[in-house]
């Protein structure tokens, strides 16, 4: 019989989950992760800005997500980027919002509202479209048999059809090897809109072809005139999709 040799340790690999959430469990490491999922590259006073910490403060947290395998970095001279790691990093970060509660957030001005408003009904998810607007384009697929659901979502032969007849054969091959069709839990709706190669090809002939545009130094994205005839045409969204509602803020008492 063999006998374990309390000597002679042996060791093995885990997942260490705990490690994981303790890197998105600081607000502001959250914060500069939620900002990257516009697919950019950023400089570390730039993330220091936007989340509102001295740029020391922000090198030390970009330290620690690049340690923990969050981000990827690049110098050039003296200035340092960071990007996130890769498209799955994007995809289990949007995933993790969704799944994340909701804590309140005071709006201090119409403009403000409207931003939120904006982002929330069509956005960028670090290379593919989410919000409002991204839910709808998955479920419409799907209605119309464009994607069709085998323990997870697929493109149909109809759907390759589809795509190849507004442009994008290429959809079918990553090379990457990255998954064909994906899904994001959508942290807007808690539904899932389309990620995966189709839905970075999807929004990369949606950039091109001016369907929508994106403003700057930020995620939203705005459907134009022409973007809302398109999408109407091929997939039958219906203006309330296709249109952001202004925000409201509700009188002052007196």
């Amino acid at each position: 019989m063999n006998r374990w040799d309390a000597d002679h340790e042996s060791t093995a690999e885990t997942p260490d989950l705990a490690a994981l959430a303790a890197l998105l469990a600081d607000r502001t490491r959250a914060a500069i992760c939620i900002a990257l999922l516009d697919g950019g590259t950023w400089t570390a006073g730039e993330l220091a800005e936007y989340a509102g910490v001295a740029p020391s403060t922000a090198t030390e947290h970009l330290n620690l997500l690049v340690s923990g395998g969050l981000l990827a970095e690049e110098r050039q001279g003296r200035r340092r980027y960071v990007r996130l790691a890769g498209p799955h990093t994007a995809e289990t970060l949007e995933n993790l919002a969704g799944l994340a509660p909701y804590r309140q957030v005071r709006i201090r001005s119409l403009a403000e509202a409207n931003h939120r408003r904006a982002l929330h009904h069509a956005r960028t998810c670090y290379d593919h479209i989410a919000g409002a607007l991204g839910v709808a384009i998955a479920e419409t697929m799907t209605e119309r048999g464009l994607l069709a659901r085998e323990y997870g979502l697929v493109l149909t032969t109809a759907g390759a059809d589809w795509l190849a007849a507004l442009g994008i054969p290429e959809a079918g091959y990553s090379p990457t090897h990255r998954a064909h069709v994906r899904t994001c839990l959508d942290w807007t709706s808690r539904r899932q809109h389309l990620s995966g190669a189709v839905g970075a090809a999807l929004y990369r002939h949606a950039l091109e072809h001016r369907w929508i545009v994106k403003a700057p130094a930020s995620r939203i994205l705005a459907v134009t005139e022409s973007g809302r005839a398109a999408f109407r045409s091929q997939l039958g969204l219906p203006t309330e999709v296709l249109t952001p509602t202004p925000a409201v803020l509700p009188p002052r008492g007196p």
